[in-house]
């Protein structure tokens, strides 16, 4: 196409978030246009998202800064019946009261990246079961399902993936995509929304949407998606041997939220300061030189930007004093994950790869002891020489606390109580 005039479809190319789109250049001119509303959605399977989700989210706040309206698609209908894209299996269904809790968590952290409100690029979120419920079943069969082809639908690799490992796929799930096709159509309708966002796991799903909208309101939308993220390795973003990187305080602080992007691989630095931040392109060109040690102060300048977008300027500021304490001053810095346990337990001695488990520092009792056999955990900044330790009242330090040590960069406060 043509060079580029829009400041988003400018933006998400110079950052590499564009992957795929139905059609470039009519985006392109609908964008100029004047403010245009996208969405992309989010079904609610937890009370937060985490980071795997983030790129998504970024792209919302991008559309909202370049002066476009975002749409935040809550799944409350299609969690009830669970996307089947790329899944092994049926996810457990969710009740209507799990639901609105899950959707009430990660409305909090949207509230960080995008401005919600009444304006004209403010965002606005929505509960597709709003229209979801409302559905009778064989006038939207009539309506809607024979724009369907099951020969086609059986072809895309979200169902092949299933059908080919003998997993089985429920009428229920495979009921998704028209379901989620059916939304485009409604935000359409309710909020002349002409644009669906979204991974390019959603490629299909996103396909079916733009041309289910054009059949039945005869109106020229959009589909355009993002890559699939991982890391130079091949790991998965949003996860780590301790669990899922959560975006909400609560589930993970924003310490650990900060050390996870401080540990990012010396090959993803540019690429993920260009994804998670908001710093200048020329500012990010001149970190993406810097080599050897030099990098390790990218990766700081990647961490702070990237918690202070999730959690705020002061947990940011915070995150990054506490990890210059325990790691450049060698102090035992207040601001490190702590977690109380009972006196009594700890008077006749917890057992070492226990207390690592209970302390998040392994996800399984298998893990920790693989730790420590290893020699990456530590008691006090002492090597725990043999699984059985146990850790006792005894080695409580001077400031009231037993520090837990996995590797350099993960730490964690016992305090008894």
């Amino acid at each position: 196409m043509s060079k580029i005039r829009s400041e988003f479809l400018r933006v998400i190319t110079e950052r590499g978030y564009l992957h795929q789109c139905t059609d470039l250049e009519a985006l392109d001119e609908a964008l100029m246009a004047g403010p245009l509303t996208a969405y992309i959605g989010f079904d609610c399977t937890s009370t937060s998202l985490h980071a795997g989700s983030l790129i998504q989210i970024m792209m919302l706040h991008h559309l909202q800064q370049t002066g476009h309206r975002p749409i935040v698609l809550m799944g409350g209908g299609t969690t009830k019946i669970g996307d089947p894209s790329f899944k092994d299996e049926s996810r457990p269904l969710l009740d209507d009261a799990t639901i609105a809790t899950n959707m009430a968590g990660i409305r909090k952290v949207f509230d960080r990246f995008v401005t919600f409100g009444d304006g004209k690029t403010d965002a606005v979120m929505v509960n597709n079961d709003d229209w979801l419920s409302a559905i009778q079943y064989i006038p939207f069969l009539r309506d809607f399902g024979r724009h369907f082809s099951v020969n086609r639908m059986l072809s895309f690799d979200s169902v092949k993936l299933r059908l080919d490992r003998e997993q089985p796929l429920t009428f229920l799930e495979f009921n998704y995509m028209i379901l989620q096709a059916y939304d485009f159509v409604e935000l359409l309708r309710r909020y002349d929304c002409r644009l669906q966002m979204g991974g390019s796991d959603q490629w299909g799903n996103i396909v079916n949407g733009v041309e289910l909208a054009r059949r039945v309101e005869s109106r020229q939308i959009f589909g355009l998606t993002t890559p699939l993220l991982q890391s130079a390795s091949g790991a998965k973003m949003g996860k780590t041997a301790s669990g899922a990187v959560w975006l909400d305080a609560e589930r993970l602080s924003p310490y650990d939220y900060w050390q996870y992007w401080r540990n990012t691989e010396d090959a993803d630095v540019g690429r993920f300061l260009k994804l998670f931040t908001t710093l200048p392109l020329d500012e990010i060109a001149r970190l993406e030189t810097l080599q050897g040690q030099e990098l390790n102060e990218a990766k700081k300048i990647l961490a702070t930007e990237a918690t202070r977008l999730c959690h705020g300027d002061k947990a940011a500021a915070a995150a990054a004093e506490t990890a210059a304490q325990t790691f450049e001053q060698g102090a035992l810095a207040a601001g490190l994950p702590t977690i109380e346990i009972p006196t009594d337990q700890l008077r006749d001695g917890a057992v070492a790869f226990v207390l690592m488990v209970e302390a998040g520092l392994a996800a399984s009792n298998s893990e920790a002891r693989r730790l420590i056999k290893g020699g990456g955990a530590r008691l006090n900044d002492r090597r725990i020489e043999d699984e059985l330790q146990a850790v006792s009242l005894d080695d409580v330090t001077g400031d009231g606390v037993i520090k837990l040590s996995a590797g350099k960069k993960r730490h964690v406060l016992i305090r008894p109580v």
